[in-house]
């Protein structure tokens, strides 16, 4: 959700130079989005379609210039296959306005509630706000 909520903001805003691309830490074989979440996408306006995974490979890790993961253990895992990215991992959430130590986590909501999904989409959704903020200045 988080690429496509990003990617959205960024066309609405004519802001054509940022390049986002999304990876698993595990092997997803290509899968297709969780139809709940591109669901709950396309009822908020942005095109939850034709995502396949991708597992996250050295040549995105070379490439990227920021990198963001949804959890503290996620970090963790990045750092421990890539060490290079010290310095560019970041949590999403922490560019969110509500920001808290103890409140660092966007869940991931799958096979979860409907609430769920939609507490995920809200948290993803402030945290983008943030970011674009921050690299707007």
């Amino acid at each position: 959700m988080a690429e496509r909520i990003l990617k959205g903001h960024l066309k609405k805003h004519g802001n054509n130079h940022i390049q986002v691309s999304s990876a698993a830490l595990l092997d997803m074989k290509g899968a297709d989005a969780d139809p709940v979440a591109a669901e709950l996408l396309m009822e908020n306006g942005y095109d939850g379609s034709g995502h396949q995974s991708s597992l996250l490979t050295d040549q995105q890790m070379d490439w990227a210039d920021l990198i963001l993961v949804m959890e503290e253990n996620q970090k963790t895992l990045v750092l421990n296959r890539f060490p290079k990215a010290d310095g560019r991992i970041h949590l999403l959430k922490s560019y969110a306005e509500d920001y808290s130590e103890s409140n660092r986590d966007i869940q991931d909501p799958y096979r979860m509630s409907i609430y769920h999904y939609r507490v995920c989409f809200s948290e993803i959704y402030l945290a983008v706000q943030g970011l674009l903020k921050s690299i707007s200045k």
